[in-house]
């Protein structure tokens, strides 16, 4: 196959681009370039120059031509400025997510002007091509299981798509990187927002967004425990960088006009919120089974945010609102975030995800 293999500098991609070489398939590597350096310089380096380099020891280990693709313009409208946006609404964006959907297999598609070139990366997942439909299925390693960042991608999308690594664990992974010399095989993994290099995202927050400092509130008893740098820097869920001494303290709610942090450490008035969230612009990988959910309702194995867990859920939509969905879940959870996705699975197949939105009958300032 003429396959346009992405890669970052990392053992994943390395990997995944030998793999692909020892199948004999006619390859070309490509480096997305993303690093905002107008927007983002003077705020800390970006070792987009030392994952290059790293690249073009790769490819040039087996041959492998290389092209540098510059879509910086292209992950500023697309991304940055929906990470931004999201965060002003007080909602939790997914940033990698978006790029999934818009850059790797939106964007940069469009840039090589090729529509019938496969494109692979160093994800782990499994994508299974059959006649002319396309399943996501999961990676048989659950901590590095990346389908939830996947499941945004449209069927036409996914049928373009490989992900050399979908049988393997990261340890085979390291262990074929070390067969392969590969000068990265003992590269640590990145971290954090891919477009942010070595920026911790609270700087760059502080830089777009400032600081507005507002009241702490304590959920269960109304008083006020504290003072916070601005709503944009918390979401629902989340335990460090609080602050507050007698804890463990987690946010539960905030109030966007008003600029308040609800903080509680027992979700005592909460218990009921914790079992279900509603869900719009769901968007299926399985078509058959939104009719399904739409006349009676569908149990899926449910991932709230990306990682290992997964919770179990009835979705059924919610009458006389419009595209959004209902999911009651089987088990709490203290981290239901608006903005962040829900992905639907059944057994190891991604079948969808929706968006998680603020209860559709109060007012939504309230998150």
């Amino acid at each position: 196959m003429n396959i346009a293999v992405l890669v970052s500098g990392g053992v994943d991609s390395s990997v995944a681009l030998r793999l692909l070489h020892e199948q004999g398939h006619q390859l070309t590597a490509y480096y997305v370039k993303i690093w905002l350096e107008d927007e983002l310089s003077h705020l800390g380096s970006c070792p987009w120059e030392e994952d290059l380099a790293y690249v073009r020891q790769v490819c040039g280990q087996i041959g492998v031509p290389l092209e540098v693709v510059p879509l910086q313009r292209d992950y500023a409208q697309e991304v940055l400025e929906y990470t931004l946006e999201e965060i002003r609404r007080g909602y939790t964006p997914s940033p990698d997510i978006m790029c999934n959907q818009r850059i790797k297999f939106g964007a940069f598609r469009k840039a090589i002007n090729d529509p019938h070139v496969m494109i692979a990366t160093g994800h782990y997942a499994k994508v299974v091509h059959q006649n002319s439909e396309s399943h996501l299925l999961r990676s048989p390693d659950a901590m590095k299981d990346q389908t939830y960042f996947l499941a945004r991608l449209s069927r036409e999308q996914l049928q373009h798509a490989l992900f050399p690594l979908g049988d393997l664990k990261k340890s085979e992974v390291r262990a074929l990187a070390h067969r392969y010399q590969l000068p990265n095989c003992d590269r640590p993994d990145s971290q954090g927002i891919c477009f942010l290099g070595k920026i911790s995202f609270p700087e760059f927050l502080e830089h777009h967004l400032g600081t507005q400092p507002g009241p702490l509130i304590d959920y269960d008893t109304g008083m006020q425990v504290g003072t916070h740098r601005g709503f944009w820097f918390y979401t629902h869920g989340q335990r460090q960088g609080i602050g507050l001494s007698g804890g463990p303290w987690y946010v539960v709610r905030k109030n966007v006009e008003e600029n308040i942090v609800y903080i509680s450490r027992e979700y005592k008035n909460l218990s009921d919120e914790r079992m279900h969230c509603y869900v719009r612009d769901v968007h299926w990988l399985a078509p058959e089974l939104a009719q399904q959910v739409s006349e009676q309702g569908c149990s899926f194995a449910l991932k709230l945010r990306h990682g290992p867990h997964f919770n179990t859920g009835v979705v059924r939509t919610v009458p006389g609102v419009s595209g959004c969905f209902r999911i009651d879940l089987s088990m709490p959870d203290q981290g239901i975030a608006p903005g962040q996705f829900v992905v639907f699975y059944e057994g190891d197949r991604c079948v969808g995800s929706g968006i998680i939105e603020h209860d559709p009958r109060i007012d939504g300032a309230l998150l």
